[in-house]
């Protein structure tokens, strides 16, 4: 239905609103005096997508051509467009599914409005469109369930009220009315509010009974006035409360229990029950002792709610026999039943053997004899019977037995003799034992310690020690730690070492070592000499601290360990203080041609005494070489008429120690073929410089340093002048030149040893000792040119064999020919 009003600007709210867009209001007021009519349709809910809502051009007078030409259009200020404008035919359909709960809720009347606008000329008008409701939607309510709990005590006209159903329609398609299924208790009563919604209220009309009925199941139902009409349903559960109407009642009037005595704590007794008709909290039943002044509460316990009886305290036969126990039973509401427990105890071997010590000896000695009584003990039985007789035996296998000689008294003795180097402490454990079933049993441990008496000499883990120490060490110093052991204890083990009296040589061994007494550290008294003696050997005795003491030997032996502590020695060729030897080698000697051998020797032992040869100097090291080894002095070229009659060699003898040592020689060669020409040549041959320089030197050192022994010093100085031009005068008597003559073996080099096997020696003596084993074996006759720069004499060829061991700190014996110039 279409009609036309005054033209007017209204705008009408619903739902989604309107008036949102502000500049389409201003478009609208702005021609509003152009609307020239106004048209209202009114049309139901729900309708379906295309369907018819009016013609538009036949309501507003328009042909369709104007509607093309004006290019007709909707203008509205929402989101959705419900309506559609079909201009080829000049009606206007739904475009959107319209729902009026939706749109408008519950307002009512619900429509919304929209214009339509022309252009060429501007024409603008506005449309209505009511929206009817249908019954589309039911009564419903928001709980599945209304549950209430009414007690079977309420009285008559108690209302409840009832959760209100919701209707989204309006007018007849609302909700109209709540119906109450039928049932002998409640009836129900309808109002409406303010605002016209209706609610509903249950009122009790009958009392309950819960005991008859306990539950009650209705169903509340609202309708509403559509066509056809709706409804919804909603369940209401009725819980019927106890009342308290009923007391607890025991299922036996008295009870039987029986238990072990000594049942341990929380030990099950029995289980008492009551029961009581009631329901809910009516019916729960507590239980209790009824005589609390019994003191039987100490001994057990009921649990309230189960009735379980156990047991807290001890329960001992041989005090009570049976006990009686008073229970109540009490519901919530104070109504009462008791009922008796009878609790018979059974007896079992519950005491356990005591053991009563009256006498005990510790320590005791170990070398006490067998069966000697070391305490005395009393062992009883609380029981009776079978169950207080005792058997008393110790437990582990140790050197002692039992004895019983009155009636529960037993004496501990010793079955063996002891030994406390073996065991030196005992815990022995004697177990009494009763007959009863099962039996029981004590122990008590009897802690013995066995006293020492000194029956064990101190001993050495070794026979024989065996330290080193190498030579020239510092007195005092530590060599070796002796420990020895004494199983005895406190002072039977205290041990004390000392130094057995013997002689190394002619000297004590106190002169050389010494023992400290506490701790068994030898020392070495004074500092050691390789070269004098090798090897000590003593012996140290350990005693130790008991009455009467006890002790045992052990032998050290101390090895003295060389140090390259002596430099080589040159045998040969002899260094004379004023005199000059040479070595007189021919023009026409070849190479390897022997000019001489260097012999030396060194005291210390090992490679400490290996002996190497080098060419220090020479006045030409192109003619000579020195053997490495053996120490022979070699032509290595041609000798020439070029080469100088004067050669001087130094050779430089050194050690393999560490580190090493060594000495010098010097070695004065000829080359020569005759006596004059050796002669012209070694007749200006100068003293030895650094003799004279060292003898300077020594001379102004005492002049400076005692003064007033000048005169003194001069003397001396003036008698080893005499003493020497004497000796000059003995030995160089001759100043003619003498052809050497060398022996046919001299330049043997077949011998084992480091020289010729002509001056094969073993040395076997002391370095300072005035007596000598080693002797050299005759060599023959040797050449030796001795030249004499002061002597002006002729020279004459002598042979002399002359021992020089006659001589004080000489080591050797020299046999050969000499010759003095």
């Amino acid at each position: 239905m279409a009609f036309g009003i005054p033209a007017y600007t209204r705008c009408v709210k619903w739902r989604l609103g309107c008036g949102q867009n502000w500049h389409l209001l201003f478009l609208l007021f702005y021609l509003n005096h152009m609307v020239s009519g106004h048209i209202r349709y009114s049309i139901p809910e729900e309708m379906k997508k295309g369907s018819l809502i009016g013609n538009v051009a036949q309501d507003l007078g328009l042909d369709l051509k104007r509607l093309r030409s004006g290019r007709a259009r909707i203008v509205t200020g929402e989101s959705i467009q419900y309506t559609e404008l079909k201009t080829d035919k000049g009606i206007l359909v739904v475009n959107e599914r319209i729902d009026r709960e939706q749109l408008c809720g519950d307002v009512t009347p619900c429509s919304f409005s929209f214009e339509v606008i022309l252009e060429n000329p501007m024409e603008l008008h506005q449309i209505t469109v009511e929206i009817t409701d249908i019954n589309d939607h039911s009564p419903t309510f928001k709980r599945d369930t209304i549950q209430f709990e009414i007690s079977e005590s309420a009285n008559a006209g108690a209302r409840f009220s009832l959760t209100s159903a919701e209707d989204p329609d309006v007018g007849v398609n609302g909700l109209r009315e709540y119906i109450l299924t039928e049932n002998d208790n409640f009836v129900l009563k309808q109002n409406s509010n303010a605002d016209g919604k209706k609610y509903a209220e249950m009122v009790l009309q009958k009392s309950l009974d819960r005991e008859t009925n306990p539950h009650l199941s209705l169903k509340l139902i609202a309708v509403d006035g559509g066509t056809p009409q709706r409804s919804g349903t909603v369940n209401i559960d009725i819980t019927v409360l106890d009342i308290n109407d009923n007391a607890p009642v025991f299922n036996q009037s008295v009870y039987k229990a029986t238990v072990m005595e000594n049942s341990p704590r929380d030990t099950y007794v029995t289980t008492v029950n009551a029961s009581d008709a009631d329901f809910g909290s009516n019916s729960i039943v507590t239980y209790y002792f009824s005589d609390l002044n019994s003191g039987l509460s100490d001994l057990f316990r009921i649990d309230e709610t189960t009735g379980v009886i156990l047991i807290t305290g001890s329960v001992d036969y041989e005090k009570d026999k049976k006990y009686e126990l008073r229970i109540d039973a009490k519901d919530q509401g104070g109504l009462t039943d008791s009922s008796k427990v009878i609790i018979e105890v059974t007896d079992v071997n519950d005491n356990t053997p005591t053991v009563s010590v009256m006498s005990f000896t510790s320590p005791v000695s170990e070398d006490s004899p067998s069966g000697t009584t070391i305490g005395i003990i009393n062992v009883k039985d609380l029981d009776s019977g079978d169950n207080g007789q005792v058997n008393c035996r110790i437990e582990q296998n140790a050197p002692f037995k039992i004895k019983s000689n009155l009636r529960n008294y037993y004496t501990l003795v010793t079955d063996t003799v002891l030994d406390r180097e073996s065991v030196s402490e005992y815990n022995i454990t004697v177990v009494a034992t009763d007959a009863g079933i099962p039996p029981l049993s004590t122990k008590r441990t009897f802690n013995l310690k066995v006293s020492d008496v000194n029956d064990n000499a101190p001993v050495f883990p070794q026979s024989v020690y065996n330290a080193f120490i190498t030579e020239n060490n510092s007195p005092g110093i530590s060599v070796l730690t002796l420990r020895g052991k004494d199983p005895d204890e406190n002072q039977n083990a205290r041990i004390s070492y000392i130094l057995e009296d013997t002689n190394i040589g002619a000297s004590p061994v106190s002169d050389y070592v010494s023992v400290n007494a506490e701790s068994g550290v030898i020392h070495a008294v004074r500092s050691f000499d390789y070269e004098q003696i090798k090897q000590l050997v003593l012996v140290v005795k350990a005693q130790d601290g008991g009455s009467p003491p006890l002790s045992s030997n052990v032998t050290v032996k101390i090895m003295i360990q060389d140090q390259n502590d002596n430099p080589p020695q040159v045998l040969y060729p002899v260094q004379t203080g004023g005199s000059v030897v040479a070595e007189m080698v021919p023009r026409s000697a070849d190479v390897g041609y022997l000019v001489t051998k260097v012999v030396a020797v060194d005291v210390d032992s090992g490679q400490n005494a290996w002996l190497s040869y080098k060419l220090q100097k020479a006045t030409d090291r192109a003619l000579f070489e020195v053997g490495l080894q053996n120490g022979e002095i070699r032509t290595i070229r041609q000798v020439t008429d070029k080469d100088a009659v004067k050669q001087r060699l130094t050779v430089i003898v050194e050690d393999n120690g560490q580190p090493s040592r060594s000495a010098t020689v010097i070695v004065n060669v000829a080359v020569a073929d005759s006596f004059p020409e050796v002669l012209s040549e070694f007749t200006d041959f100068p003293h030895d410089k650094e003799y004279n320089d060292n003898l300077t030197f020594y001379l102004v050192l005492a002049l400076a340093v005692v003064s007033f022994l000048f005169i003194t010093c001069l003397v001396v100085i003036i008698s080893v002048k005499i003493y020497r031009w004497r000796q000059s005068r003995i030995l160089y008597h001759s100043n003619l030149p003498v052809i050497p003559y060398y022996p046919p073996r001299y330049s043997d080099t077949l011998g084992t040893g480091t020289l010729p096997h002509v001056y094969n020696y073993e040395v076997c003596r002391t370095t300072d000792s005035r007596k000598s084993d080693c002797k050299f074996g005759r060599a023959g006759s040797q050449n030796v040119l001795i030249m004499d720069p002061s002597s002006t004499g002729t020279m004459q060829r002598i042979q002399t064999e002359k021992s020089i061991l006659d001589e004080p700190d000489s080591p050797l014996e020299v046999r050969g020919n000499t010759l003095s110039l």
